[in-house]
């Protein structure tokens, strides 16, 4: 492989926002982890979770306006929206091209379906309370990403689609960058979905997406996905390369891998109130003594991962990222991303 076919790799920090909730961060340690991360020279971009009534925390947009008047350089974004197909998109590009501005053109605006309501529970009861139909949340989201497209992009937009509809709207002000990088998260299981309807979750990164985030999923699957979504954006016309692919990885650094993933399914547990199975997180977390978190985080960066972003599964958050940029980070310097 040569240099010119590789690509650097870009590392996220993700804040447990939600957290704060539970007693297991403070605001202020979500605004001095996101000030380390970016003194550390190692990280490039700081992210936040998002969840209205299922699962609540700090309000995304909201945290993330804070982040950047304490931040200069990383860029900004949510990981993901799941809020997305419930927010109006013209408020929703109000508030956004804010944040833009107000981060000086850094942020990238990850949407994504959220958890399923038609499975019932606590996202069941957030649509019924926000009076949305779950049957409706893949055409707003897909209406939604072409709302802001148009009034972002244009100075005078006009849209008619299913969801919504309007004439001639004068939209200020404009984000900061000229084109905001719209991402889609989508994690599909290959062994719960028909073939079809696996490529249309794929397909519709494809076409619409500038990126692409994944979770919860092991690094091969991750890269047979990443591999088909380029496929299918060379399919409808789009240059593979434009896009970026990233992978949201739970970190719980310990001597002992068993003492770590136990500590870590503790702290997840509580955080998405589950049970998560020995399968989900030997797949999702990366645990145990720096070779090893190291060794997983490179398994997916040789999977096409451009982007891995890491979230500290473990209530001493300011200890586990002092501790990863001391004896991991040095593990992972000068790797690149194949082509």
């Amino acid at each position: 492989m040569t240099a010119t076919a590789t690509r650097p790799v870009r590392y996220g920090l993700s804040l447990s926002n939600r957290g704060v909730l539970l007693g297991l961060t403070t605001v202020p340690e979500l605004l001095a982890l996101a000030e380390e991360a970016e003194a550390s020279g190692f990280f490039e971009s700081v992210w936040v979770g998002d969840s209205l009534l299922a699962k609540p925390r700090l309000e995304a947009i909201v945290l993330l306006s804070a982040l950047a008047a304490r931040t200069t350089r990383v860029r900004l974004g949510p990981a993901c929206l799941a809020s997305f197909p419930l927010r109006h998109p013209l408020v929703l590009a109000a508030q956004w091209a804010s944040l833009d501005r107000l981060a000086n053109g850094r942020t990238v605006l990850c949407v994504c379906l959220g958890g399923n309501p038609q499975r019932g529970g606590a996202f069941a009861d957030e649509y019924r309370a926000m009076q949305v139909e779950p049957s409706s949340r893949v055409g707003r989201l897909e209406e939604g990403i072409a709302v802001l497209r148009a009034v972002w992009e244009h100075e005078r937009a006009s849209f008619h689609g299913r969801y919504y509809a309007f004439e001639g709207v004068a939209f200020e002000p404009k984000p900061a960058q000229a084109r905001v990088p719209i991402w889609i998260a989508s994690n599909p299981d290959p062994t719960a979905l028909a073939p079809a309807a696996l490529d249309r979750a794929l397909a519709r990164v494809a076409r619409l997406a500038d990126g692409w985030m994944s979770t919860a999923v092991d690094a091969a699957l991750f890269g047979a996905q990443w591999r088909r979504i380029q496929e299918l954006a060379r399919a409808a016309g789009r240059d593979p390369a434009a896009l970026e692919s990233a992978y949201h990885l739970m970190v719980h650094l310990h001597p002992d891998p068993e003492t770590a993933v136990a500590a870590a399914k503790r702290y997840l547990d509580h955080y998405y109130r589950t049970d998560y199975s020995r399968a989900v997180l030997d797949a999702w977390v990366a645990y145990g003594p720096p070779e090893m978190v190291a060794a997983k985080i490179l398994a997916f960066v040789r999977a096409g991962c451009q982007t891995p972003i890491l979230r500290f599964a473990a209530t001493d958050q300011r200890g586990q990222l002092r501790q990863f940029l001391t004896t991991v980070a040095p593990l992972l310097a000068g790797a690149r991303v194949p082509g």
